[in-house]
């Protein structure tokens, strides 16, 4: 089931209304990254102050999810014993099958969920169709209601939760943020079509078209290997190898399962089911054809037959297609979070400190509507439209608007540094919590480190510069020599830096800028104060804690990060260490060892979202990872350790003092995004300007070698580029789409008028074979020759429809969708199956994956033949 962004208070509401001193406490998962981490903050304050205990339970990936489902979720269940309750999953399973993976649809069994309500608020995409249209208990069937549709609960329609919908019998709801209502239509009514179809067998050979069983077959393999069900573990393997002892070495898939509801959700019995404008009678029942005074003759049975498998596999293509989409990111759940806070009127400053931090960090991660992907600059004078695209545009605009609101200006606003470009680096008295705008500058934690080391370790200067080189190095030297900062006063911490130097900074970078590429590295700004009308577009945001420290939403949201992936008591030597482990002990105990090690930073993390002391002690962990971040990046690029291949480009981190870091997905993602970002300027230097891929960089796997465990963690970015953040002509596309629309309601058109002479044909032979006395064998013979024109008439179409949908146009006419996504969680599926390769599946990022070390070049030799990006 979904929840309408309207109703978004509503479920939270009856919560605080039915709970009572006995009921049991909410059980928050929590994804190991900022975003969910921040929306945390913000629900547990919400659940304080109606006094609603509640439980954190962090979650590393799937395996801990269904650990976690074992171990706390199922025992809640009313049925064993349990008092039902609320689940919310933050950041956490909107990819898979949460009824399984949670044990809350036990294999076989009626009575499902048991009074346990599940809440999904995830920015991955795609969505989990199962948990979305359906995740629900079904109502007892009757002689009347026995349909998926029949037996879906009160206030619920379609999947959709409306205002009558009654809480407490359990179920799956996802909190939709816009795109469920407003995209998935077509894959909505496919969902419904296909539970509500009769259970028939694609029997290819007693139809006389073997080819149908093939295709079936492929497709339901297709269908069944969609991204976000139940990962492959190592021990998958292990008990393949010692099934295949006596047997040659066959395919290996991902133990996936169908999108659509299993035989245990679905009702057993149907009669005359509606779909389109066909009528098809279930397989269970006999068919007795209406005699011709009271109806006019119907197609046979062999003919509906033929009919329903068609529509089942139209339907199956249009799910498979959307899962096979790509990756991506929707609106960042704290933002959502934050919504919800505003509904129920319990907005302030610290909630809207957290939401922006939480958005801040997906910008951070390269977690855009084009998956994980470098960031998209602007081209030929046009302004690029960033991260998300327009939606992140009009996210940061009412960020901004809320601190406008909530942090009102007095009149000495007009004589802040801010106010005039200068950077704030210190509140306005003890008791100055307040968030404000400000125009930062594209550098690295500049307020605790040197403007030196600011710059140099920037992303962005370091892909503009090519600082990973000699020559970089001088050009950003010669920058601040243009600008009059000697080094030795550069070098100093930035706080402590001539005030004079620190007023002209901004109007110095805004004049040599263009001479070196650098037309974003600040914010434009109005000699007003204002940008745009007080828009400030760019501009970012700063919070103070009094005395004690002042800190941009990008410091805490690099800090948070980096306490997640490294931790404050981590050192290099730790890590590189192992802790004394033998390989064999932590291959085994994999999973306990990873939360020993994850878990603790999570919390660490999480106090200091709202510890200042704790976040600035976690200050020098942040610059110890960036650090490394700059030296290996550097290594590799000067050593041109880049491979190409032929689908992406291929790097491996290893021979490194600081390569165990990068074990961590999390750490590794922004060493790619690093790289990927200064080979995608590079592209552009060599092409003129212009990027490959119609505006989209190289895609890049990275790889680094955990020697503890003998494995490679794998991460495979995309070139960015996405559906919002290329320049498509929006206007052409949209009357190329409506053509496209037009097109189709022709050809039903044409279709229903042929249905029509044929129905008129069939009377009139009917007429004729019973004034004969004969056999309607001819007649048969005839619907199944017409049946197969009409099917070869619609093959033509759908072959002419894909030739032109690979055409240049393409893109306009698909509207975008699917264009530029991170397709390596499809792809990397795709090598598990087809390949011996043993291959872990495990984290939610679907574009990070665990391969044992013998396997990497086989894995990545297949993977190159795939296609990583839409």
């Amino acid at each position: 089931m979904y929840l309408q962004r309207a109703l978004i208070s509503m479920l939270y509401t009856h919560l605080q209304n039915s709970r009572h001193p006995l009921s049991p406490p909410v059980l928050i998962l929590v994804a190991l990254e900022p975003d969910a981490l921040c929306a945390c903050r913000i629900l547990t304050r919400l659940l304080k102050h109606d006094y609603i205990p509640h439980k954190i339970q962090p979650v590393a990936g799937y395996a801990d999810l269904e650990r976690i489902g074992g171990e706390l979720v199922a025992p809640m269940m009313e049925t064993r014993g349990g008092a039902g309750g609320v689940v919310v999953c933050l950041g956490v399973g909107g990819m898979a099958d949460l009824g399984t993976v949670l044990g809350l649809e036990p294999e076989g069994e009626e009575n499902t969920f048991g009074g346990v309500e599940v809440w999904v608020v995830d920015a991955h995409r795609p969505w989990n169709l199962g948990n979305v249209f359906g995740g629900f208990p079904l109502e007892p069937e009757t002689a009347t209601t026995t349909t998926f549709s029949a037996r879906t609960p009160a206030g619920v329609k379609g999947g959709r939760i409306d205002r009558s919908y009654k809480p407490g019998k359990g179920g799956i709801v996802v909190f939709d943020d816009g795109d469920i209502e407003d995209e998935l239509s077509k894959e909505r009514d496919a969902y419904l079509a296909l539970v509500d179809m009769p259970d028939i067998e694609d029997d290819g050979g007693n139809l006389g078209d073997s080819e149908y069983e093939s295709e079936d077959e492929g497709e339901a393999e297709d269908t069944s290997a969609h991204a976000g069900q139940k990962r492959k573990s190592w021990s998958d393997f292990d008990d393949e190898d010692s099934e295949d002892d006596d047997r040659p070495r066959q395919r290996r898939r991902s133990n996936s399962s169908s999108p659509i509801p299993d035989s245990s959700r679905r009702p057993a019995q149907r009669s005359l089911i509606s779909l389109g404008d066909q009528a098809v009678f279930s397989s269970d029942e006999p068919l007795e054809p209406p005699s011709a005074a009271q109806h006019p003759p119907g197609p046979s049975a062999r003919t509906l037959r033929r009919r329903l498998l068609r529509l089942r596999r139209e339907n199956e293509g249009i799910l498979r297609n959307y899962y096979r989409l790509g990756t991506s990111y929707s609106e960042p759940i704290s933002s959502l979070m934050y919504s919800l806070a505003s509904e129920l009127g319990r907005e302030d400053n610290d909630l809207l400190w957290l939401t922006i931090v939480g958005v801040t960090s997906m910008e951070l991660y390269g977690r855009s509507s084009a998956g994980v992907a470098v960031s998209v600059r602007s081209s030929e004078g046009r302004p690029a439209s960033g991260w998300l695209g327009v939606r992140g545009a009009r996210i940061r605009q009412l960020l901004r608007d809320e601190v406008r609101r909530l942090n009102p200006p007095d009149a000495s606003s007009r004589l802040l540094p801010e106010a005039s470009g200068i950077i704030p680096t210190t509140a306005r008295s003890p008791e100055d919590t307040s968030i404000r705008l400000s125009p930062e500058p594209k550098f690295l934690l500049i307020r605790h480190w040197s403007l030196y080391d600011s710059m140099l370790h920037s992303p962005y200067l370091f892909s503009r510069l090519k600082t990973w080189s000699e020559t970089g190095l001088k050009r950003l030297h010669k920058l601040l020599a243009k600008m009059g900062v000697s080094l030795v006063q550069c070098k100093q911490s930035y706080t402590h830096m001539d005030m004079m130097l620190k007023r002209e900074l901004r109007t110095k970078l805004l004049k040599y800028a263009s001479l070196y590429n650098l037309d974003e590295l600040v914010p434009t700004i109005d000699t007003d104060g204002k940008d745009r009308g007080g828009a400030k577009d760019g501009w970012g945001f700063v919070r103070s804690w009094g005395w004690r420290a002042t800190l941009s939403a990008q410091d805490v949201g690099v800090v948070i990060g980096a306490l997640l992936e490294v931790g404050k008591s981590t050192s290099a030597s730790e890590e590189a260490s192992g802790g004394g482990q033998s390989q064999d002990m932590v291959e085994i105990d994999h999973d306990q060892v990873q939360s020993e090690e994850w878990l603790p930073r999570f919390w660490e993390a999480y106090d200091a979202l709202e510890d200042i002391e704790s976040l600035k002690a976690g200050l020098p962990t942040a610059q110890f990872l960036h650090k490394a971040i700059f030296t290996t990046g550097t290594t590799i690029l000067k050593k041109k350790q880049i491979s190409h291949l032929r689908a992406f480009r291929m790097c491996v981190v290893k021979d490194s003092p600081d390569a165990a870091l990068f074990n961590h997905p999390g750490a590794l993602t922004k060493l790619a995004l690093w790289i990927g970002e200064a080979l995608a300027e590079q592209e552009k230097d060599s092409t003129g300007g212009k990027l490959a891929l119609g505006g989209r960089g190289t895609p890049l796997v990275v790889a680094s070698l955990d020697e503890k465990r003998g494995v490679y963690v794998v991460v495979g970015t995309g070139g960015g580029g996405g559906p919002d953040t290329t320049f498509v002509d929006r206007e052409a596309a949209k009357k190329k789409a409506e053509a496209k629309d037009a097109r189709a309601k022709r050809k039903e058109e044409q279709k229903r008028n042929k249905e029509k002479v044929r129905a008129e044909k069939r009377a009139a032979r009917k007429e004729l074979a019973a004034a004969a006395g004969g056999e309607d064998q001819e007649e048969e013979e005839d619907e199944e020759s017409e049946d197969d024109d009409e099917e070869g008439t619609d093959s033509e179409e759908e072959e002419s429809d894909e030739e032109d949908d690979d055409d240049e146009d393409a893109v306009a006419r698909k509207g975008g969708r699917g264009y530029g996504l991170n397709k390596f969680g499809t792809a990397f599926q795709d090598v598990v199956s087809e390949t011996s390769a043993r291959v872990r599946i495990d984290s939610f990022e679907h574009c990070v994956v665990e391969v044992k070390k013998e396997d990497l070049s086989g894995f990545l030799e297949s993977l190159s033949m795939k296609a990583v990006v839409g």
